[in-house]
């Protein structure tokens, strides 16, 4: 009977053909100083490339790797979820596959965990990450943090380790729209920060566009705030306050005989900054219409198309 794990590794994997089998024996160099029995659980967010054929491979050749294939792409976070789930271990480990988050830091992460703490996340005091990326990352913990009145410290992602109580209650929320680090912050339990070292993407380029960094973004704000109608709120507060002041000033200008002629340019410009509120609060109510529509659907995050 094989024994139970102490530390499963799970790592969502896309595009990552040429280093997925390093990133395995990274790890299996790692644990073997650690010296605890471990599993290796790879998911495959169904890749274009050769990826799933790499870790198949490798799973037949180590019995500790399981290698999962969702059936079709459903995104990182969603695939984190599906590597969750099926990871048996006491402390659970998450991390990227493209070796920007280095096996090494494993033992430290490890170590500082078993000094007490249920969750040990890495802090990437030195990002080897492209301007664009550091910089959108920098906006998003702002406006996040401003959204939602919390800290998001951007120095932080996926890569920690978890002890199992913490993925349980992860996986216990049933928001539709998952994004791991956040709900690690939701679930709370007594956690800490430690540097790591940050590496250079081993190969290929990330899979995060622009537009799915935005998309990412604004999903996980509408999700986790509602702060984005409040301030609609208050505004259309302040602009009817505002229009009663305005309204109270030309009436007595009227009744005082003071205006000749009605101004033309501001009526049109009051109709177009009015009408442009108006439709920017109903398109924001609904969009959480529609968020509520999808949570209600109760649709599966990821399907699993097969497991080696």
């Amino acid at each position: 009977m094989n024994q139970k794990p102490t530390i499963s590794i799970v790592s969502p994997v896309y595009r990552a053909e040429k280093i997925v089998e390093r990133l395995v024996a990274e790890i299996q160099k790692t644990m073997s100083e650690l010296e605890v029995p471990y599993e290796i659980v790879l998911v495959d967010d169904r890749s274009p490339d050769d990826s799933w054929e790499v870790m198949k491979s490798i799973s037949v050749k180590y019995n500790n790797v399981k290698s999962i294939r969702l059936s079709r792409n459903f995104g990182q976070h969603p695939a984190i979820m599906a590597g969750l789930n099926c990871a048996s271990g006491e402390w659970i480990v998450v991390m990227d596959c493209d070796l920007q988050d280095q096996p090494k830091e494993i033992i430290q992460l490890y170590n500082k965990a078993i000094e007490g703490f249920d969750v040990v996340q890495a802090r990437r005091t030195n990002r080897q990450d492209g301007y664009l990326k550091k910089l959108s990352s920098k906006i998003f913990s702002k406006v996040y943090g401003f959204f939602t009145d919390t800290k998001y410290d951007n120095e932080i992602a996926n890569f920690g380790i978890y002890r199992h109580k913490v993925v349980k209650s992860i996986l216990d929320i049933s928001d539709y729209i998952k994004f791991f680090p956040l709900f690690v912050n939701f679930v709370g339990f007594k956690a800490t920060s430690i540097q790591v070292e940050h590496a250079s993407r081993d190969s290929g380029s990330t899979s995060y566009s622009i537009s799915k960094l935005i998309s990412l973004a604004f999903n996980s704000i509408i999700s986790f705030s509602n702060k984005p109608l409040k301030i609609f709120v208050k505004f259309g507060i302040i602009i009817s306050l505002l229009s009663f002041l305005v309204g109270s000033y030309y009436l007595y200008e009227a009744l005082t005989n003071k205006i000749e002629v009605l101004g033309f340019t501001s009526i049109i410009v009051s109709i177009w900054f009015l009408s442009g509120v108006i439709i920017t609060t109903i398109g924001i109510t609904g969009i959480y219409i529609g968020k509520i529509f999808d949570q209600t659907k109760n649709r599966p995050v990821y399907i699993i198309d097969e497991i080696v």
